[in-house]
């Protein structure tokens, strides 16, 4: 079976082509600056052939169109005829409360992620305008919706509500929902083969770390507690997003700058985190460099950073009794050596001993970066969030018959 996954945002598709069966993707590309000038299409086949081509892209659905069309290149693609596409899988933000696992894609199904715009109104309509491109440009093929927030459905509820009016809850379904699901996932399914255990048996802390950050506490094979919250800005610090602070904190800028509250959104999500401790750049290779340099507001961003990351591991610790093994993934945590040695500084009294060698040589690779005798195993893992869909959508296109 060859599944289409699709991720859409306001201005770009990524997508890939992949083979679930075989764990490949025959080919990936994205559509960057949708609707702008300069618009263009790349894809990277699995033979290592790479093409890049500056289209004129108006919208979504010109978009999904060229992806198909180059898809069936006769020099560019991988298949003859676009109905060889099986299926197509949608990454989609937010589920609510209404999904709490992958589902095909039908009216009702649409008209409640349109229901979810309220919570995620810079991504689900963005992933709404992708399924409808591609039902258009894929007529009768299955169409499938893999959200972000379902791994995280199995928090119990003192970890996800909020101490807020319990009619807020009731009336707007504010709660801690989580993200980065499918990363989460996979990771750690990952991390159950490597330690040759049952998922059931471990307790795990994973953390997703890019440039939106997010950590998981997964016990028994189930999410237990996650540091995103309603929306993606709560938690680690991130590359633009602040992460925890004090609420009131909002407040009182909103007061002193004069800040309405699309400016107030604007600085907590886009001028924040990384960017706005450094006042550098939120991509943490730039400052580290840096850093190394004598940049003291580099230096104070990392180290904010990192520290952020070992508080969240120790009390994910506690919160589930033990760990066995944590796991880094995403760009900074498959590459940055310096961010994994210290984020697990000082847990040595939790058993995790860091094999500062190996940790090293871990640069984008699957490697367990433990010493011999560590008690809890650390583990680098590169994400594949492309194919959890693509599996999730070859089985629920199969369970339909």
């Amino acid at each position: 079976m060859l599944i289409l996954v699709i991720n859409c945002g306001s201005s770009s598709v990524k997508y890939q082509l992949v083979d679930p069966g075989k764990a490949v993707a025959l080919v990936k590309g994205s559509v960057e600056r949708i609707g702008m000038s300069g618009a263009v299409l790349t894809l990277q086949r699995s033979d290592g052939h790479t093409g890049k081509f500056g289209l004129e892209i108006l919208d979504h659905t010109v978009a999904i169109e060229q992806i198909l069309a180059h898809l069936v290149h006769s020099e560019h693609g991988v298949i003859k005829d676009k109905s060889e596409v099986d299926a197509v899988g949608h990454r989609v933000v937010h589920g609510g409360q209404q999904f709490t696992g992958s589902v095909m894609i039908d009216e009702e199904v649409l008209a409640k992620i349109r229901q979810c715009i309220e919570l995620a109104p810079l991504h689900n309509p963005h992933n709404i305008r992708g399924i409808n491109a591609a039902m258009r440009g894929l007529p009768g093929v299955p169409q499938v919706a893999v959200f972000d927030t379902a791994f995280h459905s199995s928090l119990p509820r003192e970890a996800y509500l909020y101490p807020l009016p319990y009619v807020l809850y009731r009336r707007y379904e504010i709660r801690r929902y989580g993200f980065h699901g499918t990363s989460h996932r996979y990771v750690l399914n990952r991390a159950v083969e490597l330690l040759g255990k049952r998922a059931e048996d471990l307790k795990v802390i994973t953390a997703h770390l890019g440039n939106g950050c997010s950590m998981a506490a997964v016990d028994g094979g189930k999410s237990v507690d996650t540091s995103m919250g309603l929306t993606p800005l709560e938690g680690l610090v991130m590359g633009t997003r602040c992460g925890d602070i004090d609420p009131s904190i909002i407040l009182h800028i909103m007061g002193r700058e004069e800040l309405n509250l699309s400016e107030a959104n604007t600085l907590l999500n886009k001028h924040s985190g990384l960017q706005g401790l450094s006042g550098i750049s939120s991509d943490m290779r730039d400052l580290i460099e840096e850093s190394k340099k004598g940049d003291e507001r580099a230096a104070l961003a990392i180290n904010v950073y990192c520290y952020r990351l070992r508080k969240y591991i120790g009390s994910y610790a506690a919160a589930m009794g033990g760990v066995d093994a944590v796991v880094f993934t995403a760009g900074v945590g498959e590459n940055s050596a310096l961010v994994r040695a210290r984020a697990c500084d000082k847990l040595g009294f939790l058993g995790i001993e860091l094999d500062s060698e190996a940790n090293e040589a871990a640069v984008g690779v699957e490697a367990d970066i433990s010493t011999a005798g560590s008690k809890v195993k650390v583990f680098t893992i590169p994400t594949n969030e492309e194919l959890v869909i693509a599996r999730d959508t070859e089985q629920i296109v199969n369970e339909a018959g």
